[in-house]
């Protein structure tokens, strides 16, 4: 695949730059890189297809700034012109002194819902850090062989841009703040089935990859019209994101998606007090998976009617006060919420408010290198819950035999008619205790009996300890 192939390349080059010293920096500094390429060859399109009606398009980059002129210069034939290409100090100095000061002004000179302001805004949060021009013009010539211009185009590099996103996630201390496995992603997409002209909102949305998988189901839907392409760009998606990588990174991979002018705010989402939110500012759709295991101040506890110091319980209040009435979440959670006895007065909360009707049990391979169990909560609000259906997952997953998409299969079946099987069953919320306490206990599992020989079994658990040792390696790596 050329798209692989070539970020192969731009990250064995970048290792040898004295600016980039982690993954985080490859996928960054290529983001960015890969970014104007990408707007270049959207500008390209219209230009076109504006020429067809016999308009005039007027480009958001102009001027020396325009791809074709610094980065990669075309002579009159229109081929690269290498002797007239930027290299070593000049580039850099280009692109430091002019090109980031210039990209930057678009968010003082431009509207916030245009992408020109989106520009704007991740231009003044990012900062080249590529050090040599020679390696900068390196991945900027291998960036330009790449083609953006047509969909099976489009849909190649968004697939091999997520698989760099769940390496930055891997790489990163905190990466599974900000990355969920997409077959998960999708499956709960799926699950909740937003439509087009209902509102989706993530306020912990990391890369974006809920609302970019949202809007990959949205948009695909047969017969969309021209009118309907317009909410979905500009009235649909709507994301909050505390970090600064994650939130330029957010940005960027919407706008590789498709959507022009992603509606994403930096906050600290918790920042705001519950009681403030208005009617207007509610969504019909939520869809997320908050960072768990953090602590906020004093004064940010005091924002929620329920006090708790754990950052995912307050993010669970405050995905409920965003909902409509009627409005559905999928959320996911650690599992210790289900039955935690600091979480008891949320859950009797989710109970009366909400109609959760289904718990998806993760095992805790799903989320490469968290080790922790995690469960998806899909609820309705506006109604009481009388039953809850729940499904397990009942697979070992690692690093090298990771979740994949056919193994959301049969929750996604059975979710439709809630049928009870081998591994899902459904509960009475009436038989609950004064605690509410959910905890899975699959009453259909039947146990399996190892038929593994001894030696099987010894081979199984060298295997294990070797993946254990290639992660400690590539952990032992990093910290170099």
């Amino acid at each position: 695949m050329a798209f692989e192939s070539s970020f192969k390349a731009i990250d064995n080059t970048l290792h040898h730059d004295d600016g980039c010293s982690t993954a985080l920096d490859y996928v960054e500094q290529s983001s960015w890189v890969l970014f104007l390429k990408y707007l270049d060859d959207l500008e390209l399109t219209r230009e076109q297809a504006a020429e067809l009606e016999g308009k005039v398009y007027e480009r958001i980059i102009s001027g020396e700034y325009q791809w074709h002129e610094w980065a990669m210069p075309l002579d009159a034939k229109g081929d690269y012109d290498r002797a007239r290409a930027l290299v070593g100090d000049d580039l850099i100095d280009f692109v430091n002194q002019k090109l980031f000061p210039y990209l930057q002004g678009f968010k003082e000179r431009f509207n916030a819902d245009t992408i020109e302001y989106k520009v704007g805004v991740i231009f003044t949060e990012i900062k080249n850090k590529i050090s040599s021009g020679y390696n900068l013009r390196d991945v900027i010539e291998r960036i330009d062989e790449l083609k953006f211009q047509t969909a099976d185009n489009r849909h190649e590099m968004t697939q091999i841009y997520e698989d760099r996103l769940r390496q930055m996630g891997n790489a990163g201390r905190n990466g599974g703040e900000y990355y969920t496995p997409r077959p998960l992603i999708r499956a709960i997409v799926k699950s909740v089935n937003p439509q087009v002209g209902e509102t989706v909102y993530d306020g912990a949305c990391g890369s974006a990859g809920f609302l970019c998988e949202a809007y990959t189901y949205m948009h695909d839907k047969e017969g969309l019209t021209s009118s309907e392409e317009e909410v979905l760009q500009t009235k649909t998606f709507y994301g909050k994101e505390l970090k600064g990588l994650a939130y330029i990174i957010a940005m960027m991979n919407m706008i590789l998606h498709g959507v022009q002018s992603p509606n994403i705010i930096r906050t600290n989402t918790l920042s705001e007090n519950l009681a403030n939110i208005q009617p207007s500012e509610q969504k019909d759709i939520v869809l997320a998976n908050p960072p768990f295991g953090g602590a906020e101040r004093e004064e940010v506890q005091q924002n929620f009617p329920i006090r708790s110091s754990e950052t995912a319980y307050m993010f669970m209040q405050h995905f409920i006060k965003m909902l409509k009435a009627g409005g559905r979440a999928g959320i996911v959670i650690k599992n210790t919420f289900l039955s935690n006895t600091d979480a008891i007065a949320i859950r009797k909360m989710l109970l009366e408010n909400c109609n959760l009707h289904t718990i998806l049990d993760l095992p805790s391979g799903v989320f490469t290198g968290a080790g922790v169990k995690t469960v998806v909560l899909f609820f309705t609000k506006g109604e009481p819950t009388e039953k809850i259906w729940y499904y397990q997952v009942d697979k070992h997953f690692t690093k090298t035999n990771p979740l994949t998409e056919a193994d959301m299969q049969e929750f996604l079946t059975l979710q439709k008619t809630q049928a009870e099987s081998e591994h899902s069953w459904t509960i009475d919320v009436s038989t609950l205790g004064e605690d509410c306490d959910l905890s899975v206990k699959n009453p259909n599992k039947v146990e399996e009996v190892d038929e593994r020989t001894p030696s099987e079994i010894a081979e199984s658990i060298l295997a294990l300890n070797s993946e254990n040792q290639t992660l400690i390696d590539e952990i032992m790596e990093m910290v170099k």
